[in-house]
């Protein structure tokens, strides 16, 4: 029988809001895998991190400011094969833009999560994306399916979400239901958020989470997609 897996993607503004809504949040869903961007990366940031993981009632699977503030939670039902905190290339005043990646198990079916968090600018953006995929493959063997999770910083349509969905489904636009928008968590009015699936995998379904605590939590809202592995 295929394993189903519910993954989260969740840009969580540096836990600089209400913490204790975004456990909230978070554990309402009850995911599987989350992935983080704008996790803590300065300072206290590994004991920023455990407590978002201990609030969201989940564990800390790798990240944080190796892979520039991409973090990935994981309940306990969750295996870790392994993991790498990869940093993209840098440009002057931007921020420094990674990718943590984990290789997982669960119920005896293997994959993988990729989290990232695109630059502003699209020349960075479509750098990075090349830059991701070649970390995938440095650090994924061929015969596991990956999934893509994170902020774009750019809308569906575009260039860039182009490029990351070129050889992945986008879970929303296969499966999505009712609004797409991520962003502002206080006026949803774009999408700037997604999960990418690979062609191994089936997407039964996606949505973005609308909480009541959701404003207080972030400045984003999470999409959670529910996916059968093979």
């Amino acid at each position: 029988m295929p394993t189903t897996l519910r993954l989260l993607t969740y840009n969580v503004r540096s836990m600089r809001d209400d913490r204790a809504a975004l456990g909230r949040v978070i554990s309402s869903v009850e995911p599987d895998v989350v992935c983080v961007q704008e996790a803590p990366r300065f300072l206290r940031w590994r004991s920023l991190c455990a407590e978002l993981a201990r609030r969201s009632g989940l564990v800390v699977v790798g990240g944080g400011r190796p892979a520039a503030a991409n973090l990935i939670l994981c309940n306990l039902r969750v295996d870790v094969v392994s993991t790498a905190a990869v940093r993209f290339s840098k440009d002057a005043r931007m921020h420094q833009r990674g990718t943590a990646i984990a290789v997982l198990r669960l119920a005896g079916a293997t994959f993988a999560v990729a989290g990232t968090h695109l630059d502003l600018a699209e020349e960075p953006r479509l750098r990075h994306v090349v830059e991701l995929d070649r970390a995938i493959a440095a650090h994924v063997p061929a015969d596991v399916p990956v999934l893509v999770a994170g902020d774009l910083n750019d809308r569906p349509g575009s260039r860039t979400w182009a490029a990351v969905s070129a050889a992945r489904a986008d879970a929303f636009a296969t499966a999505g239901t009712v609004s797409g928008f991520t962003s502002t968590a206080a006026d949803p009015h774009q999408t700037l958020d997604g999960i990418f699936v690979d062609p191994r995998v089936t997407v039964r379904s996606a949505r973005v989470i609308e909480h009541p605590d959701a404003a207080a939590a972030s400045d984003h809202l999470p999409v959670l997609a529910e996916l059968e592995l093979p």
